[in-house]
């Protein structure tokens, strides 16, 4: 399963996606399953931006942490449902991958932002990479899996 904004839907926030050129080389003789956990959950594209408050994906999971968009408006039952489709997905087709968006608060995984909508970065897991990491599924962002410790583009 692979993040769809990387491989270039335009399912981001705000309209548009994180085209990742040397990603998608790399992936071009592997199968993939493209896939927006927000999109699943219900959630419009465009939107408002999003992050987790209180926390990160595993607190969400567990009742103990919120997301909540930019406007102040609590969309954890989007995320939650989100993920649990991502991962409805990743069972049925037997999928032990998946390479997820970074710094997203469904996919990030390693960095999120930590929820003042101030553009500050905190060690953290999504809900949606948070979900799949508990059952089992190796979960990956684009620089990782791509061991450049840089950004894509």
């Amino acid at each position: 399963m692979v993040s769809a904004c990387l491989l270039g839907v335009n399912c981001k926030y705000n309209g548009a996606n994180n085209w990742c050129p040397r990603l998608l080389k790399t992936l071009e003789k592997i199968p993939v399953m493209p896939f927006c956990p927000e999109k699943l959950g219900g959630l419009p594209v465009p939107r408002r931006p999003c992050e987790i408050t209180g926390g990160q994906g595993a607190d969400v999971i567990a009742g103990k942490a919120e997301v909540i968009d930019k406007e102040g408006q609590n969309v954890t039952g989007n995320f939650l449902l989100g993920a649990e489709r991502s991962l409805e997905l990743a069972e049925k087709h037997r999928i032990s991958t998946a390479l997820l968006k970074n710094l997203s608060p469904s996919c990030g995984t390693g960095r999120i932002y930590d929820g003042s909508f101030k553009s500050r970065l905190i060690s953290g897991t999504g809900v949606t990479a948070a979900l799949l990491k508990s059952r089992g599924i190796r979960v990956f962002n684009e620089d990782n899996f791509l061991q450049t410790g840089g950004t894509c583009l």
